[in-house]
């Protein structure tokens, strides 16, 4: 395997980040996962302090251990399988991603890291000038849609008669734009900005946050995003409506997962 040149961002203490590739050098999915498996070993054995690799990877579809075949890709495009939580995303250019590798007291409260790298991202994209929020019952960051009631209906249908509410067979892939996950924001609908998914193994975390930054969102249109069907993606280019990089954001996530990684107080699950 070729080697990574790695970046590092240096901290006196404490969180360590490492930069793996972004744009040109952008790393594809499997090597990253093979050097997330061996920090995550480092890490287990107090050889590294917590660590979190930053990368932008070439366009890939992965798929956690709760995916269902029909939220996979109709046409056949290979898909990774991968053991984290959460069910089927894509990542690629112009989406930021991140895998926190830290070590946590046991038994360990999967909930409140996730809860953790939810705060932070919320954090940096307000100074990105962006408010995000979570919504009750699905992990990640997002941005509010409009009430129901006052958002168009789509295909010219009255609320009562969106198929995606009330018919189990109806499927986003198939029904073209007005249903696709690109485009909730005209249909301004909840829509997704940070996708977090995570695996807790020997209590060291892996896995982490894609964060969409300036992407072409039509990749996620092959697929049901995270399997939720009555919403859908956004970006920090399409809600800012500006120009924005993932090198302009890198050194402000860093700053928030700092703050919010090194500054809680790490706490057993209760049992």
């Amino acid at each position: 395997m070729t080697a990574i040149s790695r970046g590092e961002t240096p901290a006196p203490e404490g969180l360590r980040f490492v930069h793996l590739g972004f744009g040109a050098g952008a790393v594809e999915y499997e090597t990253a996962w093979q050097e997330q498996r061996r920090v995550h070993a480092a890490r287990f054995a107090d050889e590294i302090p917590d660590t979190c690799l930053l990368v932008e990877h070439p366009p890939v579809y992965t798929a956690g251990r709760r995916t269902a075949d029909n939220e996979r890709p109709l046409d056949g495009t290979p898909v990774i399988d991968v053991d984290r939580g959460g069910k089927i995303t894509w990542h690629g250019p112009g989406q930021l991603v991140g895998y926190p590798i830290q070590k946590l007291p046991r038994p360990v409260d999967v909930v409140a890291h996730v809860r953790r790298l939810e705060e932070a991202l919320i954090r940096a994209c307000a100074e990105l000038g962006l408010e995000t929020t979570r919504v009750e019952g699905r992990s990640g960051v997002w941005v509010l849609g409009d009430p129901v009631e006052d958002r168009p209906c789509p295909g010219g249908l009255s609320l009562d008669f969106d198929p995606r509410l009330a018919d189990e067979e109806f499927d986003p892939r198939l029904n073209g734009p007005e249903y696709a996950p690109s485009n909730a924001g005209q249909r301004r609908e909840d829509r997704k900005l940070a996708a977090i998914g995570i695996r807790v193994a020997k209590g060291v975390t892996m896995h982490g946050f894609s964060l969409n930054v300036n992407p072409d969102n039509t990749w996620f249109d092959k697929i049901v995003p995270c399997g939720i069907r009555d919403a859908g993606v956004t970006s920090l280019a399409n809600e800012l409506g500006r120009e924005i990089t993932v090198a302009e954001v890198v050194p402000v996530v860093e700053k928030h997962l700092r703050a919010v990684l090194e500054g809680a107080e790490l706490l057993p699950r209760a049992v």
